[in-house]
């Protein structure tokens, strides 16, 4: 099964800053955005349920630092990219 990601115009405009910033994160976001696609349950994402005011919404890891917060929707096969940001935003 392959999971539909939803890319947001807010998500696009987000990434193209952060990526300004972090030029040496485009490849792994990448492969994160690859392996999402393929597998969000794959273990080296670390998807996780949000607490606090994300509650809502689940997060993968890019790496230790930087995470991408998602709308995992199961029943649709879709997910929609929501934020990219440090572990502690």
């Amino acid at each position: 099964m392959t999971y539909h990601l939803i890319i947001p115009d807010s998500y696009t405009k987000k990434l193209v800053k952060f990526l300004k910033l972090h030029p040496e994160l485009v490849t792994p976001h990448r492969k994160v955005l690859e392996l999402l696609e393929i597998n969000p349950h794959h273990p080296s994402l670390r998807l996780h349920k949000l607490s606090g005011n994300l509650k809502k919404f689940h997060s993968v890891s890019i790496n230790m630092k930087y995470r991408i917060v998602i709308d995992f929707i199961i029943e649709d096969d879709q997910i929609t990219l929501i934020d990219i940001n440090n572990h502690y935003d």
